[in-house]
């Protein structure tokens, strides 16, 4: 039918706790919230909005378009040496760079967790000053990435008027609120439940001085308060 809607759709996966403002802020740009599929550790949003109509008069130009560059295709393709029949790429021209097979020593790749073993920026972090520069640096460089590394608890007090969500400040390390070196790793307006505890012995509830295996998702870094916040991903009892 000529009236019919038609929509586009987007799908997002958000850290379990940070849905609310995902949702909201699509919803301000018109996406309709359709479906929401809580993970163990991430939540799918499924979201659509109406396609804006396209006039005829632009459609018709379109097509015409496609045709030409469909001549200009060919044309191209009947002046090419003849290449590969099976369709793979050329080879590079001399003097263009070819993408390494391999991260540099040290370097995560895009999608392995970061931890002190496989990052060497990231080991040397967990042992510099909480105010350092090497904290902005590697939050520039790591943004959005996933960390992983052995710490504790250090402080942890309820959320503004909040009585089940917390403020929790965590560092590398076992000594808890007696820890001295390497950042101040903050949670920050999350409760028990979003840290997604994992492991053998799985507490009821969790304390300062608790120590844990911290996965989690760089978010940013406050030089002013020397806070590195993060996002939960995971939290395994050690």
């Amino acid at each position: 039918m000529a009236d019919e809607v038609k929509y586009e759709y987007k799908v997002v996966r958000t850290v379990r706790g940070a849905d609310g403002l995902v949702i909201s802020k699509l919803q301000k740009d018109g996406w309709e919230l359709v479906e929401q599929l809580p993970g163990k550790l991430r939540t799918t949003l499924n979201f659509r909005r109406p396609k804006p109509p396209v006039p005829w008069r632009l459609i018709g130009a379109g097509a015409a378009f496609i045709v030409v560059l469909a001549a200009v295709i060919g044309t191209g393709v009947a002046l090419g040496d003849g290449g590969d029949k099976k369709g793979t790429s050329a080879s590079p021209t001399a003097g263009s760079e070819k993408p390494s097979a391999t991260p540099s020593a040290g370097e995560a790749t895009a999608t392995e967790v970061i931890t002190p073993g496989n990052n060497p920026e990231f080991a040397a972090l967990l042992k510099a000053d909480s105010c350092g520069e090497p904290n902005a640096d590697f939050a520039a460089k790591y943004q959005g990435r996933t960390i992983a590394f052995d710490g504790s608890i250090r402080y942890m007090a309820p959320h503004g008027d909040y009585r089940t969500r917390y403020d929790f400040l965590l560092g590398p390390g076992d000594k808890g609120s007696q820890t001295t070196e390497g950042p101040n790793f903050k949670y920050e307006d999350f409760n028990t439940g979003d840290l997604h505890l994992t492991g053998k012995d799985v507490p009821a509830s969790v304390a300062v001085g608790d120590k844990f295996r911290f996965v989690a998702e760089v978010v940013e870094y406050n030089p002013v308060q020397c806070l590195f916040r993060l996002a939960p991903v995971s939290t395994e009892t050690r």
